[in-house]
């Protein structure tokens, strides 16, 4: 096939516009045009009043080499690249079985890529099914009941599938991993559309079924899944796994252990940090969720196009470096979604963003946060950056008077370090319920320094974002983990053999996409050393 690069048709074209556009670049009639496939689809919007779709294409032609000759001139034009993900070497089942530990989207692909190659995996996970998990969160949403267990943090499909499904990654992988995440992704009932978007995402609903459909598969090639089996330890045996303990008594027999944790599971860091397991604190970021109406955000992204079916809820991407060396920036920006309690721990408060595959909340929703370093602890202490999460967290939790209702804010009384009263036309849609406070009661002064410097600055590039009634809620705290779990080029701990850090959780990935790739990469590794 050939491939064509930057097609530009009006957002709202005709059926019919493409194919034409595609037939008069290549210089043939459209009734040559056998078969279109299109690559990628993206918004441009830099001009308001003149909104396009960009496109890069394959096409299958009569006659192929005759047509690529004759654009020979048109770098945008060229034969197709491959784009089917290949693993070559065929593994065969390890006397042990390799054990997987996490079920997010690390988890599920590293062991999705074992089941595919032969092997047959076993993949734990401390949560609940997706299905007992929903009812589990939904409860804590509507009466502040936290079941530590089963959250927005731990259970089938990570903390991911409570989000918006964001697919977005800066990764580049000339094997096409990416690519393969996206397939697997499809056929386990995601939007054929995530395989042509620019910026694709899922959304919550359909997620709930695609991690359940993921599990159905590594099950159906011979894997084994298991619930409620929380990592509590390791047989290490001359520098090498030897097995694993999970719940406290049951003993594991196994030479390969995925470590694929979600960024929350500070307990199971603990004890890793106890048996000696090499780590250091790595940077993450802290800050708040801050709440538009997203009539307000399409308004400043498309102008008068603002609500056209075509160009969906509009989202943003915005960053300040502050005068003090301090930066801040949006963060899993969640259009026409709602804002989410997001704890894993009795007695801390934390929040998270979520939308639905239609983005038809009435407000939009983006983390905004201020980077923190392992130079803010003072201490060389690997886990120093978990107890900074758990301190601010508790205090947002107390701040909020308990019951897990979230501290908030409206964005004229933080600029002026003014407490707030009463919310006003921006309805906060946290659940179970948000206090009316003073935010920099439960934010480190560094963080709320640097957003008060920042929102007035981000106004200026995306006007409206300093509207006096948006709606600030604290905390976010888990945006990446604080700990780096340390491997070599082998993707195995340097303290120990057959045990391979991976994903977010280790430090290795930010979000679903980076994560997926990251877990089958983690799978090569694991087949090319049985």
């Amino acid at each position: 096939m050939i491939r064509v690069n930057d097609l530009t048709l009006p957002f709202d074209h005709a059926p019919d516009a493409l194919s034409k556009a595609i037939a008069k670049r290549l210089g043939v009639s459209p009734k040559g045009l056998q078969d279109i496939k299109i690559v990628r689809q993206s918004i441009d919007a830099r001009r308001r009043t003149s909104i396009v779709f960009v496109y890069a294409v394959d096409v299958k032609v009569g006659n192929e080499a005759k047509v690529l000759k004759a654009c020979v001139g048109d770098a945008k034009i060229g034969p197709a690249p491959g784009m089917i993900y290949v693993l070559t070497k065929r593994a065969k089942q390890p006397r042990t079985v390799p054990v997987v530990v996490g079920s997010g989207p690390c988890g599920l692909f590293c062991a999705l890529i074992l089941a595919q190659q032969g092997v047959r995996p076993l993949l734990i996970e401390r949560g609940r099914t997706v299905k007992a998990r929903i009812r589990d969160v939904h409860r804590f949403w509507q009466q502040g009941e936290l079941d530590p267990v089963s959250n927005v943090q731990f259970g089938e499909g990570g903390a991911g599938t409570f989000s918006d499904g964001k697919l977005v990654t800066q990764i580049k992988d000339k094997f096409n991993r990416s690519r393969k995440v996206l397939d697997e992704l499809v056929k386990a009932g995601a939007p054929k559309e995530i395989l042509y978007q620019a910026r694709p995402h899922i959304g919550t609903d359909h997620l709930v079924n695609v991690v359940k459909h993921l599990r159905e598969a590594i099950i159906a090639l011979g894997g084994q899944v298991r619930f409620e089996t929380r990592l509590t330890g390791l047989t290490l045996k001359d520098h090498h796994v030897t097995g694993i303990m999970v719940n406290d008594n049951e003993p594991i027999d196994t030479a390969s252990v995925v470590l694929a944790l979600g960024h929350s599971a500070r307990d199971t860091f603990a004890m890793l940090h106890s048996q000696g397991i090499a780590m250091l604190a790595k940077p993450f970021s802290m800050g708040v969720r801050i709440e538009h109406p997203q009539a307000l955000i399409n308004q400043a992204q498309y102008g008068k196009f603002a609500g056209h079916p075509a160009l969906g809820a509009a989202d943003y991407k915005l960053v300040h470096h502050g005068d003090h060396g301090r930066s801040a920036y949006s963060f899993c920006m969640c259009p026409g979604g709602q804002v989410i309690g997001a704890a894993s721990e009795p007695g801390r408060l934390v929040t998270n963003g979520m939308s639905h595959h239609a983005r038809s909340c009435p407000n939009a929703n983006s983390a905004l946060l201020v980077g923190v370093t392992p130079q803010d602890f003072n201490t060389d202490d690997p886990l120093a950056g978990v107890a900074f999460q758990r301190q601010w967290e508790a205090r947002a939790f107390a701040v909020g008077g308990g019951q897990y209702h979230a501290p908030a804010q409206c964005v004229a009384d933080f600029l002026v370090s003014r407490p707030t009263r009463f919310m006003r036309s921006v309805e906060p849609s946290y659940q179970p319920g948000v206090t009316c406070c003073d935010l920099r009661q439960c934010l480190p002064e560094f963080v709320a320094d640097t957003l008060r410097e920042a929102i007035p600055a981000m106004d200026k590039k995306l006007h409206g974002f300093a509207m006096p009634d948006a709606v600030m809620t604290a905390l976010e705290s888990r945006s990446s983990s604080p700990v780096r779990i340390i491997r070599d080029e082998t993707f195995q701990s340097p303290s120990v053999q057959g045990l391979y850090p991976a994903g977010e959780g280790a430090g290795y990935a930010g979000g679903i996409m980076s994560a997926a790739v990251d877990g089958i990469k983690v799978a090569e590794a694991v087949i090319s050393d049985l």
